[in-house]
């Protein structure tokens, strides 16, 4: 094969198929379709010529010229019957029931069933049989179960083993359909071959060769664009350059995706903003005790700062409790402890009458609430407050982030979440106020119809949980939580006694989990994520 095609390469010039990079198979090839003269030429007569197998024609030599345009490749389907190992066997021995007809005949008198095993095979002798008593050749005794010739058939007078000649015309010819019925196979006896699994259709595809629109160009380099070095060389003017497919698509870029929860969370954004809020600076997550509990008016002593639920810092373990805000620490002291002086302070409270200590309120914490930064915000308006003179600016705030609590682990619940939280602080609100803003935040979101109900908070008095009827669910269900700030929290820091505070906090996962239809939280945020989701969900309304 080898040489044959060596040879042809040879006559081609061995020189010029270098020179162009081309092999030797792409040369031979060009060559047989230029001495065509234009003529089409199969694919298999060129393959045989050349003697290379047809796919190693097609794969190295065919494809790569019609890439470059050189050649024109029209495929042409054909049908060809291909024998089975069954099929090739009989097509060899005969087919079964000519196999028995044989056996019986050159035996004297009947055969038992146990000698024609023996002497043909049970497989032979039972296809066999079946066929031949089908067909009349082989009778069989019931009584003796004994096999014998059939009627008019003797040792001089057997049947034609049709079964076995179509099966050698199919192994001996082109194969092809057309070859088939020229050798008087019809499609009746190939669909009978078939039937009995002796032989199977097998579409092979062919190419009729043509000369293509840069045949001319096919020996000379192949450029993909113009360098300054062809230019100065001059080599351009003998260069092959490839044609450019503006047409072709290009590569699918890889672009990121949104998460879900950024997906939400903008949202939410988006009708804080709606509604006149500011954003707060709430990128701490490692927070003092002092600021997410104790500027909270929540005791030192309370079941939430143990470390069954809230996640502790050990190093750095402490920190620095807030200075150069005057005495606040010292008034937060003193509206935990009471007495008069916490009186005083807070307006006239009892507090909780205990001894407040500094250096718990010095642990450091992963928050558990993103209310830290808003107390840290209203201490400073406090501030602003003061050096303004005593004028009070109203402020409108939100934030949404990150907060860790030392949860145990379920379908619904995290050690880390996402909290969205909406402060208004004025003079002389009230629960009204509250209960205006919160029924047009949710309005929004498409909840309309909302229901409150008392509760318990360590720092707003009153808590208000919110309920909303949802559409989607038909149902009513907890939405989140609200209240106003206490006067022990608030007076402490510094802000008018007039003015009041009111605040809601809902999460971040539980509305997306039943936006996308997401039935364990783990799947929605954490090392189970499923990444193919999150490229598929849709862009987000917070529409219910």
């Amino acid at each position: 094969m080898a040489s044959a095609v060596a040879d042809v390469a040879v006559n081609a010039g061995t020189d010029s198929a270098e020179a162009s990079g081309l092999a030797p198979l792409e040369s031979a090839v060009l060559d047989a379709v230029s001495a065509a003269s234009g003529e089409a030429i199969s694919s298999i007569d060129l393959a045989a010529s050349l003697d290379v197998p047809h796919s190693v024609l097609v794969d190295t030599a065919l494809k790569t010229l019609s890439a470059r345009e050189a050649l024109t490749l029209t495929p042409v389907s054909h049908e060809a019957w291909v024998l089975t190992a069954e099929g090739a066997t009989y097509a060899a021995a005969g087919s079964p029931e000519a196999q028995l007809v044989r056996h019986l005949a050159a035996a004297t008198g009947g055969q038992s069933l146990p000698d024609v095993d023996a002497a043909l095979g049970a497989g032979v002798r039972k296809i066999g049989m079946q066929q031949a008593m089908r067909l009349g050749w082989v009778v069989m005794d019931r009584p003796t179960k004994t096999l014998a010739l059939g009627a008019g058939l003797s040792a001089d007078s057997l049947p034609t083993d049709d079964v076995a000649a179509a099966l050698k015309n199919l192994r001996d010819g082109s194969g092809d359909a057309a070859a088939a019925a020229a050798a008087g196979l019809d499609e009746a006896t190939r669909k009978a071959l078939q039937k009995r699994k002796l032989a199977t259709p097998k579409t092979t595809k062919t190419f009729t060769i043509t000369p293509g629109v840069r045949i001319a160009d096919a020996r000379k380099p192949q450029a993909t664009e113009l360098s300054r070095e062809m230019l100065d060389s001059g080599s351009w003017q003998g260069a092959a350059f490839k044609p450019y497919n503006f047409a072709a698509k290009g590569k699918d870029v890889a672009g990121g995706h949104l998460h879900t929860l950024l997906k939400v969370r903008e949202q939410f954004r988006l009708i804080f903003l709606e509604m006149g809020f500011s954003e707060m600076d709430s990128a701490r997550y490692v927070e003092s005790s002092f600021w997410n509990f104790d500027a909270l008016f929540q005791p030192q002593q309370h079941p939430a700062r143990d470390e069954h639920d809230t996640f502790f810092l050990s190093s750095p373990a402490t920190a620095t409790l807030p200075e150069g805000s005057g005495d606040y620490v010292a008034r937060v002291k003193a509206a935990h402890c009471g007495g008069e002086a916490g009186a005083a302070v807070t307006g006239g409270s009892r507090g909780y009458r205990y001894a407040w200590s500094a250096a718990e309120a010095r642990k450091n914490i992963l928050r558990t609430h993103t209310t830290a930064v808003t107390a840290r915000m209203l201490q400073r308006l406090a501030a602003d407050t003061a050096s303004a003179g005593g004028v009070f600016t109203p402020a409108k705030m939100f934030s949404i982030d990150r907060v860790f609590r030392n949860e145990t682990l379920d379908a619904t619940h995290l050690a880390e979440f996402h909290q969205i939280e909406g402060m208004v602080a004025d003079h002389n609100l009230s629960l009204g106020h509250l209960k205006g803003v919160i029924h047009t935040f949710f309005k929004k979101m498409g909840l309309d119809r909302l229901r409150f109900k008392p509760t318990h908070n360590p720092y707003t008095e009153p808590s208000l949980e919110v309920h909303a009827f949802h559409p989607g669910l038909n149902k009513w269900v907890e939405v989140g939580n609200s209240g106003m700030f206490r006067p022990e929290m608030l007076l402490p820091m510094g802000l008018p006694p007039d003015v009041r505070v009111i605040a809601w906090g809902l999460s971040l996962e539980r509305p997306t989990m039943i936006k996308y239809g997401v039935q364990n939280i783990r799947d929605l945020f954490g090392h189970k994520i499923d990444l193919e989701a999150i490229q598929r969900n849709p862009i987000c309304r917070i529409t219910f």
